[in-house]
């Protein structure tokens, strides 16, 4: 792999020993190692084969600095009615932490050096840098966030919503480094909504790990809701033990340039693992989701879905990789990409990919790409219903069948009416003849 040297200002050229003073041993040789391997292999270029239709000219010429002030963090009316704790990180600290139901342990991460055993047990040691720049980067920052843990058997009733808001700036972007840890324990079950908004220009970069122990369940839906001016890039990476269930959903609609990474381990038998999801760009928004799910032991099945709606300039790109190593007979892998096209200056870029080692698997990818069919747009307009109302119509029922993959219910119609509203404004009021 190829990569180019170019790293951000804030990072490169920082004395390890600075950034690891008076850290303990594992944190210090943690940094010191994530920021080594930062400046060793920069930012991806146009020549990075997982970056090549994701480019960071826009990123790489920023100049950007810590994040302070107080962002936007009124979350979209749906989520803010959803029941449950709400937990704040803003600009990459914990801001708010309520009172949790029995069975939840929160603690922040601003002080990694005081964190307890199951966070050291687990922080770094699941989202790899090694290949990874902007992990690396924020593992190098690591300062900042918040870990979660569902204790032994805990079922709490309502979703645990996570607001990650940043604070940008006017001609000066800023940029924050949030991490987060998720360990659900044996027979745990737990859902949580994480949302990403804030208001301004700045570079968010946040990394999840999350842990499934056995027999345990996590619901996660991601809500990406930047500020148009921001920029984007998250890593979400797993770790599933055997009977463990996640079920992982992501709906992007906001930021100028945004990446979502998913990266799944499914070291155990009998595991059930989703992540479907849903982009919406506009405005020349740049949209990037990329999957990796390893069938590591046998009996796994996985559902990818992912849908993605681009009017305007906008931009849309979906890489997912199915790898099914020789120990994973019985494997079921089902992945697939749409794509609906509302203008002739949209773009989409699809690359679903498997690799399979087993012999004894069933597994099926694909992808399309599509504009609205005129028959239908003319079923609907012979009913009275104006041409822009019949579009968004027509892109609400496409968009709400991968909605319904969400397992919980409240959650599920929280984030359908947040897919509603947006449609409401870039695609009802447009008449899409000649866009």
């Amino acid at each position: 792999m190829t990569t180019d040297t170019n790293t951000l200002p804030l990072v490169a050229g920082e004395d390890p020993a600075v950034l690891a003073a008076g850290a303990p041993d594992w944190l210090a040789a943690l940094r010191r190692a994530a920021i080594a391997r930062y400046d060793a292999i920069g930012l991806p270029g146009p020549r990075t084969e997982a970056w090549k239709f994701t480019g960071l000219n826009a990123v790489k010429a920023l100049t950007p600095v810590p994040a302070e002030g107080v962002p936007a963090t009124e979350l979209p009316p749906a989520v803010a009615a959803l029941d449950g704790p709400r937990i704040e990180i803003v600009n990459g600290r914990l801001s708010a932490l309520p009172a949790m139901p029995t069975g939840v342990e929160v603690v922040a991460l601003d002080d990694p050096a005081a964190a307890p055993e199951w966070v050291r047990a687990h922080l770094g040691s699941i989202a790899s840098f090694e290949t990874h720049p902007f992990t690396a980067l924020n593992t190098a920052q690591l300062a900042g966030g918040v870990a979660v843990r569902i204790a032994r058997g805990a079922m709490p009733e309502a979703p645990i919503v996570l607001s990650v808001a940043q604070a940008g700036g006017g001609e000066t972007a800023t940029i924050a480094h949030p991490r987060v840890l998720v360990v659900v324990e044996e027979g745990g079950s737990a859902d949580l909504v994480t949302v990403f908004q804030g208001s301004g220009r700045y570079i968010a970069n946040p990394v999840t790990e999350i842990a499934v122990a056995e027999g345990a369940r996590l619901g996660h839906a991601v809500l990406q809701a930047e500020d148009a001016e921001a920029f984007h890039v998250s890593m979400t990476a797993l770790k599933l033990a055997e009977k463990s269930t996640y079920d992982g959903f992501v709906l992007a609609t906001g930021s100028k340039l945004a990446r979502h990474e998913v990266r799944a381990e499914l070291d155990g038998e009998h595991i059930e693992y989703a992540i479907n999801g849903v982009y919406l760009g506009a405005d020349g928004q740049h949209h990037d989701i990329t999957t990796f799910i390893d069938h590591a032991r046998p009996h796994g099945t996985s559902h990818e879905m992912v849908k993605g709606v681009l009017t305007g300039t906008a931009r849309g790109v979906f890489q997912g990789k199915i790898l099914v190593r020789p120990d994973a007979q019985k494997t079921d892998g089902f992945q697939m990409n749409r794509a609906l096209l509302l203008s002739r200056d949209a773009e989409v870029n699809s690359k679903p990919e498997l690799e399979i080692y087993a012999d004894d698997v069933k597994c099926s990818h694909g992808a399309t790409v599509g504009e609205l069919e005129d028959d239908e747009l003319f079923y609907l307009m012979a009913r009275g219903i104006p041409r822009g109302r019949a579009r968004a119509l027509l892109v609400e029922a496409y968009v709400q069948e991968a909605i319904a993959l969400i397992g919980r219910a409240p959650v599920r119609d929280a984030f359908a009416a947040v897919a509603s509203e947006w449609l409401d404004r870039h695609v009802a009021g447009v008449s899409g003849s000649g866009e």
